[in-house]
Parts: structure tokens; sequence; C-alpha cells
């Protein structure tokens, strides 16, 4: 079971992780987990490129490792990455020390101060570990891409009815998600910026209001 929209209440029991982003206009910030995922990722970013779309790839190392081409690719598109561990490590399950070791792993391939929990599972102890040296990223909304039991059209409905100026929403460039996010995202783009809203990386400075 998964929320779509995070609970309000949950935000501030964890302050040190950053939930949405505090702006000004309409803005979102699409992010995608688990790749680089080659016929996916590949056509996620022609998406993207259609709408004029910036977005932010957590990317899992050892498909970073498998696929180095995409870093570049993702800069000259002026996307940003982020880490999202070097073996997809859930942090429930795993001690501290050996989460923290398999970020570090992954942060020599992946130059980011961004990172998410795989599965949005971290200990507090792995929190404070960690957040001195990265930006712990959530989300606003999951857009349940990854579930077989969410239709494309029941994930556009998930993006659409949840979005708020400022909302970090998560899909999935991974071959698991591909069928239901590459159908409901161009819809998603072209909904929301009809109504006003732009698409953007999310910014290294989490913390500060961000306006343009």
């Amino acid at each position: 079971m998964y929320f779509v929209k995070t609970p309000d209440i949950v935000k501030p029991l964890y302050r040190s992780l950053v939930w949405d982003v505090n702006v000004a206009e309409k803005i979102a910030f699409l992010t995608f987990d688990d790749g680089p995922t080659p016929g996916v990722t590949d056509k996620v970013l022609d998406i993207l490129d259609q709408f004029k779309a910036k977005a932010t790839f957590f990317l899992i190392g050892k498909n970073a490792e498998k696929n180095p081409e995409y870093l570049s690719a993702y800069k000259q598109a002026g996307h940003a990455i982020g880490n999202h561990s070097y073996s997809h490590m859930n942090g429930w399950l795993n001690s501290t020390e050996a989460y923290s070791s398999d970020i570090e792993k992954a942060a020599k391939l992946i130059e980011s101060n961004l990172m998410r929990p795989p599965y949005g599972r971290i200990k507090r102890a792995q929190v404070k570990e960690l957040k001195d040296m990265y930006s712990i990223v959530m989300w606003d909304i999951l857009s349940g891409d990854f579930d077989p039991n969410v239709s494309p059209d029941a994930c556009f409905q998930n993006v659409v009815d949840s979005v708020a100026p400022g909302s970090i929403i998560v899909f999935h460039d991974s071959i698991k998600a591909s069928k239901t996010l590459l159908e409901s995202l161009p819809r998603i783009l072209r909904i929301l910026s009809s109504e006003g809203y732009r698409f953007e990386a999310l910014p290294k400075a989490l913390n500060s209001p961000m306006s343009s």
C-alpha cells in the first residue's frame, strides 16, 4: 500500500527530508527513478524535449555503470541527476554502514548532492549519516507507474488530480513501468502545460525559496 499524495501529517515528522519545493510560480518537478534504462530512458528524454520540460533522474549506480553514455546525455539536455544507491538497496533491511557504503559506491559514478532512498525506505540513523552530504529527496506525488494494477489513465489522474506548485512527482524509467509511463507522460505534460505549469530540474539548494 502507498499514498499517491504524501499526507501533510508525514512531512513534519521528517523535516530533514525534502518532500516538495517552495516556489512562487506554477512549477512542478518531475523525477525519474531506476535508470538509465536503454530504450526507455531515450523515449522519456524525447518526450521531455518535445514539451521543453526539464527533470531530475535518480540513477541506480550499477545501471549508470553499464550505460555511462547517459550521464552526458542528461547534462546536455539540461536535466539534473541524483543518487539512487548502487544496487537499489532497501534501507529498512540493511545496516547504516552497508547502506552508506552502497550510496558511496554509487557516488563514484553519479556526481550529485541529491539522493533518493530506494522505495523511500531509510532509517533515521541513515538519514543522520547522510544528511550533511546530500539533500535527501522524497516526494509529494507517486504517479503509480510502477504498479501493475495502475493503468495509464489512472497514472494520469494520480498526477493531475494531486499536483500543486512545487510538487515533486515520482516516475520510473524502468522496463517494469515503461508501458504506463510512456502512455501517460505526454498526456500529463500536455494538460499541465495548458494549465500554466513549467517543469524544471530540482535545484541544488533545495531549502531555499525558488522563483523564476
